[in-house]
């Protein structure tokens, strides 16, 4: 059974789901890089609808969808217009902050956000460190950057505000295919966002804590996610 795994931002496929290649002994991975992400050429431009038409096609005649984080809001976007390509669907933290406009700790992580992707700062390793801080990963930069991080970081800053995603859960609710939403329980704007689509979806819930936002590499991780997947094949 294929299942096509969608990276976030900052780092491409293999980058973000390193953590869950012993799934490979029994399923077929699929890992995309996106565009804009090495090793495809950079884009001045990277929007999330465009992407979600980009990655549809990997689904061939039927597949797990798995997301994590910018990547989890494509994948609800696949998931909507494609069901019956999905054979289950788990995402991440995805930041679909629109699901959950006006709670205050998500408008306080959306204010934040866009501040600082206005204002910068706009150099690779200082917008890295700023936007892990908001993000909630901790993770130690090498110095310098190796090219391919350099672009990643450049990517994230062309893409498209996620909460600007129209996530349409009442089409996802009536898919007949089972939901996962995973959760890292260290920012609770991230958990507002997975406690309204656990509620709206009727999905399943996990909540790996140990590695903030940077959720593939949570201890627990591959595990729980072969568990889900091996009940729905």
């Amino acid at each position: 059974m294929r299942v096509v795994l969608v990276h976030g931002s900052v780092g491409n496929g293999p980058a973000t789901w390193g953590a869950v290649q012993p799934l490979a002994e029994r399923y077929e991975l699929v890992v995309p890089n996106r565009g804009g992400y090495p090793p495809n050429p950079p884009l001045e431009r990277i929007d999330f609808e465009q992407q979600a038409d980009e990655l549809a096609p990997l689904l061939a005649d039927g597949a797990h969808l798995v997301g994590h984080s910018y990547g989890g809001v494509i994948s609800l976007l696949i998931a909507a217009r494609h069901p019956s390509s999905v054979h289950s669907l788990t995402v991440s933290e995805p930041p679909a902050f629109g699901v959950a406009r006006g709670r205050p700790e998500i408008e306080t992580l959306v204010a934040g956000l866009d501040a600082f992707f206005q204002a910068g700062p706009h150099e690779p390793a200082a917008f890295l460190r700023g936007f892990l801080a908001l993000v909630g990963s901790d993770i130690k930069l090498p110095d310098p950057l190796p090219p391919e991080l350099e672009q990643g970081i450049r990517a994230s800053m062309a893409e498209r505000p996620p909460w600007e995603a129209e996530i349409p859960l009442d089409d996802l609710a009536a898919a007949p295919f089972p939901k996962l939403v995973v959760s890292g329980a260290h920012n609770p704007a991230f958990d507002a966002v997975c406690d309204v689509l656990e509620e709206r979806l009727g999905a399943e819930r996990a909540v790996l804590p140990g590695a903030g936002h940077s959720l593939p590499r949570a201890p627990g991780y591959a595990e729980r996610l072969e568990v889900f997947l091996s009940g729905n094949t």
